[in-house]
């Protein structure tokens, strides 16, 4: 459980550049790293290779109207050439480009299509995730072993769950407490409302299927803000769904809103933008990680910083590309590599489903703003036993809404009559759009290249992913059993398409520093640290040892603030 303790470790320090503990990236993982460690005392420097960005004054487009931008928020034909993979991102346009990375700037090679979709900055991609926070439940956490298609986690869901609630109020999660033993109930503020057909397909489900739910999703978005979220400077989401611009409410949860300022306000924070993490320096004398080797972003000097706990929150494929180039006469092959897997199992969600359909009626009623927030139907696949020819399970994104009226029913096409037909919504669409589980395999990697380099001489990140036969039998599985679900909802003229996607493009990059309780067959411990380092902790997605069907952020964060309070725990026993 969290634990109110407060020390502070370094008392001065030989070293100019020491510290208590040192982040590695300013994300969803390292902005509560950093909150969770200033919090408890420790004097902390979070390293950030990209720009910095502080809450509202850099968010230069937030309350801009489409008519303000040039071109409407769309983003030009130049710049898609110029950018033809990071421009494929979800709601990358003119409105928050500036919130990723181009192209040019941050190469790595293909060895197989894979869209590495990343946001250098302060705050990293917790400005631009999609919010989503659904809690794992055990069968998540148990299924890759009970039906043998991956690893044992080293913890299971009450190992997390009350740090999951650590997280969920601190942040503002908004749902409902559903009961609902494959996604358990959490923390939760008043949810959004369903509008009326989607309020239509929950009913026509249930009625249908008694075991399938459509529910409000959870989402970090405050829709009525308590204390503890006024006390950050945070204010209610005002349902403009124009998050990825940055919200200068704080109405959903960013680093930069939330746990940067709260580690700030301790006066244990210390930010270094423009910090490209070069490597961990290991002390071979001592047996564990003294520093961090620094690459200046513009002016290339490296620098180097120490301190006595290294917490890895680069985001997953960064961190491995961080602890691969840890080399010592330890650890030749990459910091904690004993058992050769540090960079093997990388995965991802499978994203490629979608599909929409019409749905007559309910045109006497309309719904408030734009709501940020979809609903979802909770994953009602292989959770006791295996009912279809693929394993692992998928969540459902799903929603409606009314579509702008164009005019068509109006029997003159010209004049007052027109305009206003123009002015009345129109129909009902209703839409879904798949997260599928993928299989963690050994030939999914990312390695160092021997001979290409960045522009600070770091070595180029090879990616090598693909898809496998279980993806394509749960694709059809999401397509047929959703086209089902809608027909018999009464909806009609029903199209879904594969977006035949690369890996990655999901942003959901997993895996590749694994958990696990045998070291000859993971690199982390239950607790996050490296299992022959113990004081390089790594709590970002390259931890996963399975990718589950729900949205990861969250979980991130909880094996984040559990880590911190045990990394702390440890210092104070003197064993790191």
């Amino acid at each position: 459980m969290p634990q109110d303790s407060s020390i502070n470790i370094n008392s001065g320090g030989a070293q100019q550049n020491a510290y208590d503990a040192i982040v590695i990236g300013s994300g969803i993982s390292g902005g509560w790293a950093a909150k969770e460690l200033c919090e408890k005392g420790l004097k902390t420097l979070v390293l950030e290779r990209g720009r910095d960005v502080k809450h509202i004054k850099d968010y230069p487009t937030a309350n801009l109207a489409p008519w303000e931008l040039k071109h409407r928020g769309s983003i030009t034909r130049e710049t898609q050439l110029r950018n033809p993979l990071i421009s494929r991102a979800a709601g990358y346009g003119e409105d928050d480009q500036h919130f990723f990375v181009n192209d040019d700037d941050h190469p790595y090679i293909q060895e197989k299509p894979f869209d590495w979709i990343r946001g250098y900055q302060v705050g990293g991609k917790s400005l631009t995730w999609g919010r989503c926070t659904q809690r794992w439940s055990d069968f998540e956490f148990t299924g890759p072993q009970r039906f043998g298609y991956g690893w044992d986690w080293p913890i299971r869901y009450a190992d997390v769950a009350p740090w999951y609630s650590h997280v969920e109020k601190f942040i503002g999660v908004c749902g409902s407490k559903d009961g609902l033993e494959a996604m358990p109930d959490g923390e939760f503020l008043p949810p959004f409302e369903l509008n009326c057909v989607e309020q239509h397909l929950k009913e026509s489900i249930l009625k249908n299927y008694g075991n399938r739910y459509l529910v409000h999703a959870r989402w970090a978005h405050l829709t009525h803000p308590d204390q503890v979220h006024i006390d950050q400077g945070r204010g209610q989401c005002q349902a403009r769904n124009l998050c990825m611009r940055g919200c200068p409410f704080g109405g959903y949860f960013s680093s930069n809103s939330s746990t940067l300022p709260w580690a700030e306000k301790t006066g244990n924070l210390t930010v270094r933008p423009f910090s490209v993490v070069h490597s961990i320096i290991y002390d071979e004398q001592k047996q564990k990680a003294s520093g961090v080797r620094v690459i200046d972003t513009n002016t290339k000097q490296a620098t180097e910083y120490f301190a006595k706990i290294i917490f890895v929150n680069g985001s997953a494929l960064n961190s491995n590309l961080i602890l691969l180039n840890s080399t010592s006469n330890r650890f030749p092959n990459g910091l904690g590599n004993d058992s050769g897997l540090l960079g093997k199992y990388i995965c991802h969600h499978n994203y490629r489903g979608w599909m929409n359909g019409e749905i007559d009626g309910f045109t006497d009623t309309y719904y408030y703003g734009r709501n940020p927030t979809d609903a979802i139907i909770a994953n009602y696949r292989n959770l006791h036993t295996i009912d279809t020819d693929f394993v692992g399970g998928y969540t459902t994104y799903c929603g409606a809404r009314r579509d702008r009226n164009n005019g068509e029913s109006c029997p003159q096409q010209i004049g007052a009559a027109y305009k206003e037909s123009m002015t009345e919504p129109g129909g009902w669409t209703v839409y879904a759009y798949l997260q599928g589980e993928t299989i963690p395999k050994e030939k999914n990697h990312v390695r160092l290249s021997p001979d290409k380099k960045d522009q600070w001489g770091i070595p180029l990140l090879i990616t090598s992913v693909e898809y496998d036969d279980n993806d394509e039998k749960l694709l059809n599985d999401f397509f047929v059993q959703t086209e089902e679900m809608f027909s018999k909802a009464g909806v009609k003229n029903i199209e879904h398409w594969d977006s035949k996607q690369a890996p990655g493009l999901d942003i959901h990059e997993m895996g590749g520093c694994r958990m696990g309780s045998d070291p000859k067959s993971s690199v982390l411990d239950k607790w996050n640290a490296v299992h022959a380092c113990k004081n390089v902790f790594v709590t970002d997605g390259a931890c996963m040892t399975s990718t589950g069907n729900q949205s990861p952020s969250i979980l991130y964060m909880t094996l984040t603030a559990r880590a911190c309070n045990y990394a702390v725990e440890e210092m104070k026993k003197g064993n790191v």
